[in-house]
């Protein structure tokens, strides 16, 4: 490869990951808004915090369920016309959401949503293991995530300024009509990694068996169906608590609660360089993700001192330090599996794992409405406290931790 041909790859794989970065900030936006909008919608619609849950999780059953193909098709499709295809699928199922008119309606458009906003997940692996090496993997993963992060920590001001200003279906409408212009973007910069022999391994069947007998896939996608839920909670019920429980105002909301989901972007940048750092220093790839997070599993359970109905300033800022953690502990999970899978089956596996969050999302999420709905929040917050090391002690005891923390 000439200096020239080095340079413009370069520059094509930073092209790459930015057009990703911006799917996430809209796959976030697009799938908070209903939790920034649900005082508002559920009194317009007539729909009770069950009737939320429920709704909540026809989304999650969804975004599980296809889970489990949009791996295989991202693998077998490629990157390019996958992400083309999820991010086209959901926006127009958010702009549809803007057209309901009861609790089914808004289901189904949910449903929609959820069927295509995993797409990106598995591209987002594939993409970045195929144009990325190791040691800035981390990094390029947490910025992608981060990008996540920014339509959460974007979508209170945003969401609920349309809203305030054009009626909650304009912000369902405009929110979903910006992700056409991205998928322009992404036809337009995408190109194909350079020939190698593992990119020409990918042509070959997918081994689903073995896949399926690998203890260490089916280890992180419990420890994801236990983890996962924290997360699940702090984006779909957490602007509803202080709503529903600290007598906030949506426009309150819209100042304040970003602070919680910025919190989110420095944990997924920050989670990333930091496992990267320790393999420029000498760690093995895993053993240096596994650190990470199991600093982050430490860090996490400082939540359920929000169980002890402090204010709203320490409230926000301990829900901050619980946001922060997880995104370092998602982060690193997710580039564990770039750095151990082959990138021909990569996104097979990350779509398995994947699936075990969204699962995890849709027992909590149930569990969760039933004890809003009582005004339980306190033992809710106990219990999101607790998830995070066991998930971590689970990550330790696969065969991909045991084989490889120790340094190489």
């Amino acid at each position: 490869m000439t200096l020239r041909q080095g340079t413009r790859a370069g520059w094509i794989r930073w092209a790459i990951l930015a057009v990703l970065f911006l799917a996430g900030i809209l796959n976030y936006v697009d799938r908070q808004a209903l939790s920034i909008l649900a005082p508002r919608i559920q009194r317009d619609l007539g729909i009770d915090d069950l009737g939320y849950a429920h709704i909540v999780q026809c989304f999650l059953l969804a975004y599980c369920a296809s889970f489990l193909v949009a791996g295989w098709i991202t693998d077998r499709l490629g990157a390019r016309l996958m992400l083309a295809l999820s991010l086209a699928w959901w926006s127009a199922a958010n702009i549809a959401t803007g057209f309901v008119r009861g609790a089914i309606s808004l289901g189904a458009g949910r449903t929609l949503l959820g069927l295509g906003e995993s797409g990106v997940y598995t591209v987002a692996p594939k993409a970045i293991g195929e144009h990325f090496e190791p040691q800035r993997r981390g990094f390029a993963y947490g910025f992608f995530t981060a990008g996540a992060m920014i339509g959460a920590t974007l979508a209170p001001p945003l969401i609920g300024g349309l809203a305030l200003s054009y009626g909650w279906r304009a912000a369902f409408v405009v929110t979903g009509a910006a992700g056409f212009v991205v998928v322009a973007a992404w036809l337009v910069v995408y190109r194909r990694p350079p020939v190698s022999a593992a990119s020409v391994a990918s042509a070959t069947a997918i081994d689903w068996g073995r896949i399926l007998r690998d203890p260490s896939v089916w280890g992180l996608a419990v420890a994801r169906l236990i983890a996962d839920p924290v997360w699940y909670f702090y984006l779909f019920w957490f602007p509803k608590y202080l709503a529903d429980a600290r007598g906030m105002t949506l426009l309150a909301i819209a100042q304040l609660a970003w602070v919680v989901y910025l919190a989110s972007d420095i944990g997924s940048i920050g989670g990333g360089w930091f496992s990267g750092w320790l393999i420029r220093r000498g760690a093995a790839p895993v053993r240096s993700r596994m650190i990470a997070m199991t600093l982050a599993a430490a860090l996490a359970p400082l939540g359920m001192l929000i169980a002890t109905n402090v204010g709203i300033g320490p409230t926000l800022a301990l829900a901050a330090v619980v946001a922060f953690a997880h995104l370092v502990f998602q982060v690193n999970m997710g580039t564990l599996i770039v750095d151990y899978y082959p990138q021909r089956t990569v996104a097979t596996v990350f779509s398995i794992i994947a699936a075990g969050s969204g699962l995890g999302g849709i027992v909590s999420t149930q569990l969760v409405g039933h004890l809003a709905s009582s005004g339980s929040y306190s033992r809710i917050f106990l219990l999101m406290g607790l998830l995070h090391p066991v998930a971590c002690a689970v990550v330790w005891a696969t065969p991909a931790a045991r084989r490889l923390r120790a340094p190489t």
